[in-house]
């Protein structure tokens, strides 16, 4: 890694400039080739922690630190809850998908992500994944620069990483990326959360039974469901479900995501190490993407953020909509 010669406070300042500068590129190449007025749906996508190799484990507590904070904006009034709720009315009233467990969840996105995770400067790709609708086969993927047309590299098979090795893959597939079945009712949802808990793959020193056993772990699988397509209705009941649980703050200033779209992050609490935000439209609050950032030594640095452009299904990877 790097080593960064500069004092913690110059490095954040210097951090903040370059992504602000790189943000606000994106967003004159987005407002230069979408006229004004015209709005497009966009939907849910895959786990990017897992994408990009970066493991987070998720904890009861909070982690408190130094907000980052992006153009001058004023602050969102609605509560992290009111915004949920808001969010859920907005997913009501998407399109529903239907698929067969031999079919994939295609999505496509773009990912401003530094090379490494607390240094180098920014780059925005275009990525296209294609998961398992039922959890029978590996995730398949490729990726190109944003300002790069016909710089696909090759569709390759993505497994998860083991959270205990990072070096090392895990042979199992991933969850199914179709969530044709969760409920549509907040409370049911929560009991069903809680009996059907997401594998979080956990070391072999880890207290399972604390882990999956506590008061945080329905949101925790709730927040994973994002990765993959939710139906309206069950969307909705997510992210009612998500307006009940404390500590989700809303981020004050301005956010955009890697489109360049102005959105408002609510910042889920339970992160070690990291924090994790929501991205949801400031106006719609349509779902439009997440982003990681990490922290070192108190201080906070964005790593990655993904804009979620389309999702669709599809009969086989590499197969476009």
């Amino acid at each position: 890694m790097n080593k960064i010669d500069q004092s913690p406070q110059g490095f954040e300042e210097q951090l903040l400039r370059d992504l602000t500068a790189h943000v606000t590129r994106r967003a004159e190449m987005v407002s230069a080739t979408h006229p004004a007025g015209r709005r497009t749906r966009f939907l849910r996508g895959w786990r990017l922690a897992g994408a990009f190799g970066l493991a987070v484990t998720l904890t009861a507590g909070a982690l408190a630190v130094q907000t980052i904070r992006v153009g001058d904006e004023p602050p969102p009034t609605a509560s992290a809850s009111e915004i949920f709720h808001l969010a859920a009315d907005a997913a009501r009233q998407q399109p529903e998908l239907t698929a067969r467990p031999d079919q994939y969840v295609f999505t496509e996105y773009l990912v401003t992500i530094r090379d490494l995770p607390d240094s180098g400067p920014y780059r925005t790709v275009r990525r296209q994944l294609w998961q398992s609708a039922g959890g029978v086969a590996h995730t398949q993927g490729r990726s190109r620069p944003e300002d790069d047309p016909n710089g696909w590299n090759e569709l390759r098979v993505i497994r998860m990483g083991d959270p205990a090795d990072p070096d090392k893959e895990l042979d199992a597939f991933p969850p199914p990326a179709y969530h044709g079945d969760l409920p549509t009712d907040p409370e049911t949802l929560l009991r069903y959360l809680r009996e059907n808990p997401v594998d979080l793959h956990l070391p072999e020193a880890a207290d399972e039974k604390a882990v999956y056993g506590g008061e945080s772990m329905p949101y925790t699988t709730a927040r994973s469901m994002l990765d993959g397509y939710v139906p309206p209705r069950a969307l909705a009941a997510l992210f009612e479900l998500l307006a009940r649980e404390p500590g989700a703050t809303v981020i004050s200033g301005n956010v955009s995501d890697a489109a360049g779209r102005h959105g408002v992050a609510i910042r889920m609490p339970g992160v070690i190490g990291a924090n994790i935000d929501l991205i949801f439209d400031r106006n719609t609050h349509i779902f439009l993407g997440n982003r990681d950032s990490l922290v070192r030594n108190g201080k906070e640095s964005l790593f990655w953020t993904a804009a979620h452009l389309r999702i669709a299904i599809v009969d086989r990877p590499g197969q476009l909509p």
